[in-house]
């Protein structure tokens, strides 16, 4: 019972400080370096691979308790179900949700008996983030990103992305346990303390690129920069709008404050370009169904040709037999005709997007009604915006979850983009840290291809980004606003996740397997 006991307290230990490195607070990122070690120390008292499943499967179940105890109630709210079901069927797939924990558990209890604890340590390391790769979470949430909040840290993501410097946390935190078992055993202190010269080395080759990185990156030249409004409605809920107000005033409320805030901004700067969120526009645009979305269509279309400015929106898009998530680009060709080209979006989020073929069936939309039908798009894709001075600026669209994923961008990057134009729709987690981790996920997409994104959403956050990673301005959660600021567009600015695109996650797979393969040879 003591020993269960001890376990469960280091399980806590280890989740509440994840819990407090969530915040992404400059104050706390350091914590990660030693949040795992008293998981660690518990999961070397277990004697048999199943106890380390067992740990394993306790660790994700407190993780999501933890870092995640806003998303059960998130859904709860978009499905109109129950918290408390929402917060039981989250706690029962817990391990699906964060199935990286049992894997380290089970690797690092195999290899340690097989080969020893370091070989041990590089080989969960590597399954954990290995897993993390062949088994995308929903917000590909990660601890690397925790170090968002160091400015120095951060920057090694253009090497190997979020994932390398979770590896590399992984690793300062075995090294410090192995310090720790090693004072317990009365071994001198100068073995004791070399785990720890290993962690304090890892931590300063990191911090120490990121510093050298961030004098090459002051030094480059800068193109002529583009000047550019986010405009956040803080309009969400829109079948409840429809249901209080009519589909027709619900549309007519959403067009009459995007254009009217697009006005307000005018009257303080004219931009290059206009950005309105994710699924702004809840119907398909260029394409009406009806002759009111034909007159909503017309009115968008004036706007534009009135103020003279390219306008990039959510809609939804349709080929006749199939509907998208999209992002419109409208400008107003000299001739005073409308050009709209679409992108659609590619990651499309699991249910409330998107039905896997076998469970697309009438009785279930009947009976989920809250399901989504979307088709997903065709991948990467560069769109040309002209800029009112004659100029073209070529930029990457992502919407949403296309931005949680490292491929999209470095692709659209390869292509020739010169920034990241995220589209997103966060309203539905707006109530606990989804908006900022979706935020700082994203924001990694700028640190990889160290391109500079402009980020706009329905309800926040709204953020210009820097391609170090810094936000230079930005809208909260809720707020009723529009951002305008001036970015440079990048064209030439190599990085090793530019070349080898998002390698780190099957190299770490990789090395794990064939680690515990060889742990497993040495046992017989």
């Amino acid at each position: 019972m003591t020993a269960l006991v001890n376990a469960a307290a280091a399980v806590a230990a280890t989740a509440l400080a994840c819990r407090v490195c969530s915040f992404m607070d400059p104050r706390w990122f350091a914590l990660e370096w030693v949040a795992f070690v008293p998981w660690m120390l518990a999961l070397d008292r277990t004697r048999s691979a199943i106890g380390g499943l067992v740990s394993g499967w306790l660790m994700a179940v407190a993780f999501v308790v933890a870092v995640f105890s806003w998303f059960p109630p998130a859904i709860a709210s978009y499905a109109g179900i129950p918290t408390a079901l929402a917060f039981a069927v989250t706690l029962v797939l817990a391990p699906l949700l964060q199935p990286q924990f049992l894997a380290f558990g089970l690797v690092r209890h195999a290899v340690r008996r097989g080969v020893g604890p370091a070989v041990g340590g590089v080989a969960a390391a590597s399954a954990y983030v290995g897993v993390e790769w062949a088994f995308p979470k929903l917000f590909a949430d990660t601890l690397g990103h925790g170090f968002y909040a160091s400015v120095l840290m951060r920057q090694a993501a253009d090497l190997a992305g979020a994932h390398g410097l979770t590896f590399a946390i992984l690793l300062g935190n075995e090294c410090l346990a192995a310090a720790w078992q090693r004072r317990r055993q009365g071994v001198g202190l100068g073995r004791s303390l070399a785990p720890v010269a290993i962690a304090a080395a890892i931590a300063v080759a990191i911090a120490g690129y990121g510093s050298a990185r961030l004098r090459l990156l002051k030094a480059s030249p800068s193109a002529e920069p583009v000047t550019a409004t986010l405009v956040q409605g803080n309009l969400a809920r829109y079948d409840q709008l429809r249901a209080e107000l009519g589909t027709y005033e619900t549309v007519r409320l959403i067009v009459d404050r995007y254009v009217a805030m697009s006005r307000a901004a005018l009257e303080q700067a004219t931009p290059d370009v206009f950005l309105w969120p994710e699924t702004m526009y809840p119907t398909t645009f260029g394409k009406p169904k009806s002759p009111d979305g034909a007159a909503f269509d017309a009115e968008i279309v004036d706007f534009a040709r009135e103020s003279g400015v390219p306008l990039v929106f959510g809609s939804y898009d349709s080929d006749g037999r199939h509907e998208y998530n999209a992002a419109v680009f409208l400008e107003i060709a000299k001739d005073g005709r409308p050009r709209r080209n679409v992108y659609l979006k590619s990651f499309l989020f699991p249910l409330t997007e998107r039905l896997p073929g076998w469970l697309d069936h009438p009785f279930v939309h009947d009976w989920m009604p809250w399901l989504g039908g979307w088709t997903p798009g065709y991948g990467a894709r560069v769109e040309y915006v002209p800029l009112r001075d004659g100029r073209t600026v070529r930029v990457a669209p992502l919407i949403c979850l296309d931005a949680v994923d490292p491929s999209l961008a470095i692709h659209a990057v390869r292509a020739g983009a010169m920034m990241l134009f995220t589209l997103s729709n966060d309203s539905w987690f707006a109530l606990g840290n989804g908006p900022l981790l979706h935020l700082v996920v994203s924001a990694f997409r700028s640190l990889e291809t160290r391109r500079p994104q402009l980020r706009v959403t329905n309800t926040g956050i709204s953020a210009f980004i820097t391609p170090t990673g810094e936000i230079m301005t930005a809208a909260g959660v809720n707020e009723h606003r529009s951002l305008t600021a001036a970015v440079s567009p990048v064209s030439r600015r190599w990085t090793l996740m530019l070349a080898w695109g998002n390698w780190f996650g099957p190299v770490a797979l990789a090395v794990a397997a064939v680690l515990l393969l060889s742990a497993g040879a040495r046992s017989r």
